[in-house]
């Protein structure tokens, strides 16, 4: 595959794209409608497919990598990457603010959704996220500082299907969330070791 070094590249397509938002040479900022969200069924019973988007859509198993900044202050305020491949399969990965503090995580959805949270062990306001899609696996990784990537999540993907890749932001409670995204690359897998750190 070609790799993409901006999200200013051809082909990007939003879904759902808020009222707000500006492409600036390589940073994305944008600015979130209220009550937006992607989620399915679990523990709440609701069924969303609101939330905003940005990326490209690819059939190639591949790796994807984005710094993000933002104030994660109201319950469920949350951005990072996307992975889609139809309403009710899909993976969301990055900040999600709940328990009265910003913490990593992610959804990985197969006709309900799963989710999984952790306390991030840095400034939340700017982290960086990684997913690779290689061997029929979807590792994801984040990090503090853009150099140190621990694992964050490893879980079954199908290869070969069409799927959006790219980034994200939901605000299920409110509107007014901004959010920066920059130093985006999507290119082919990465080819690490699952514990390589680098």
């Amino acid at each position: 595959m070609q790799s993409i070094e901006s999200l200013s590249a051809p082909g990007g397509v939003w879904i759902n794209p808020p009222v707000e938002h500006h492409l600036d040479g390589e940073t994305l900022r944008l600015t979130s409608d209220a009550n937006t969200d992607f989620w399915q069924g679990t523990w709440y019973g609701f069924h969303r497919h609101s939330g905003h988007a940005f990326g490209f859509y690819l059939s190639e198993d591949f790796t994807v990598q984005v710094k993000i900044e933002g104030e994660f202050s109201r319950l469920y305020d949350q951005a990072g990457l996307f992975i889609y491949e139809s309403e009710t399969c899909w993976v969301k990965a990055g900040i999600e603010f709940n328990d009265a503090q910003p913490a990593i995580g992610s959804v990985v959805t197969r006709g309900t959704s799963d989710w999984s949270t952790g306390l991030f062990p840095g400034d939340p306001t700017t982290f960086w996220m990684r997913a690779t899609v290689q061997n029929e696996a979807l590792r994801i990784q984040y990090s503090t500082d853009g150099q140190t990537w621990p694992l964050l999540r490893l879980c079954p993907w199908p290869r070969g299907r069409k799927q959006f890749v790219g980034v994200m932001v939901c605000t299920p409670e409110r509107a007014g969330l901004e959010v920066m995204f920059s130093d985006f690359r999507l290119g082919p897998p990465n080819g690490k070791a699952l514990h390589d750190l680098t």
